[in-house]
């Protein structure tokens, strides 16, 4: 019996994506005001560089334009960017996947990497609270905590008041979301939306148990209601490391 759905948060309920260009937005105002410059431009540019590599982002730009910077320049851009309220919003499949959970009686958590102060304006920013029973930021318990290691998973599990066996964690990123069944009897179910890190390695070889494209595959819940854990598990293919009992196309 399922008692419990734990999601991941980025890539997975809201587009990293779509944040990134919030940031940016953010960042854009704050140089283009600070230099005199046009914040379209600024914008575009930061976009452009992005693109191109993901690293050092705001070095490069400062670059570009031939402002003079310190490290103390650059940490400023970062926290604006980690702080600022994002305009972001829930993908459209995920409020009708809660409420038909709600229907079922299913308790509903998140668990997220990140830094703290950037993943808690994600969570205000879609009003996460209003959903969600339990809310665990892994970077609050401190880094090592991150995932794929299992304390938030162990938190989560005593505040739902849940056995092992009866959660669901529903993840996008194959290098950490998945590992946790290794350790715990956990289905786990990736949701490929092709975000930043849908060609990530699999950690420890250790994969899915189902996958999907959408939560609005919504009739893969019903089947998990269904099955039992240890069935579940017990019909894992060895060879493709998902189940034969369910697979969502």
């Amino acid at each position: 019996m399922i008692r419990a759905f734990i999601f991941d948060l980025d890539d997975t309920l809201i587009s990293e994506r779509q944040y990134i260009e919030s940031g940016y937005q953010h960042i854009a105002k704050v140089v283009g005001n600070k230099y005199a410059l046009d914040t379209e431009i600024v914008y575009h540019d930061l976009i452009s560089l992005f693109n191109e590599s993901s690293k050092n982002v705001f070095n490069r730009l400062l670059d570009k334009y031939g402002i003079e910077y310190d490290d103390e320049l650059i940490f400023t851009l970062v926290e604006e960017y980690r702080n600022h309220f994002p305009k972001i919003e829930f993908y459209p499949d995920v409020l009708p996947c809660l409420e038909y959970l709600r229907s079922k009686d299913i308790k509903l958590g998140i668990i997220t990497d990140g830094y703290a102060n950037a993943q808690r304006q994600k969570l205000k920013a879609v009003k996460a609270e209003n959903y969600f029973d339990e809310i665990i930021v892994t970077d609050e318990l401190g880094r090592e905590f991150w995932k794929p290691h299992p304390k938030a998973y162990e938190i989560m599990q005593k505040r739902l008041n849940v056995k092992f066996g009866e959660m669901v964690c529903v993840g996008d990123n194959p290098g950490k979301d998945f590992y946790i069944k290794n350790l715990y009897p956990i289905t786990t179910v990736r949701v490929n939306r092709d975000g930043f890190y849908s060609k990530a390695s699999y950690f420890e070889e250790v994969k899915e148990d189902i996958a999907m494209k959408s939560l609005s595959e919504i009739w893969f819940i019903e089947q998990i209601l269904e099955v039992k854990h240890e069935n579940l598990r017990s019909k894992i293919n060895p060879k493709t490391g998902i189940s034969n009992i369910i697979r969502c196309r």
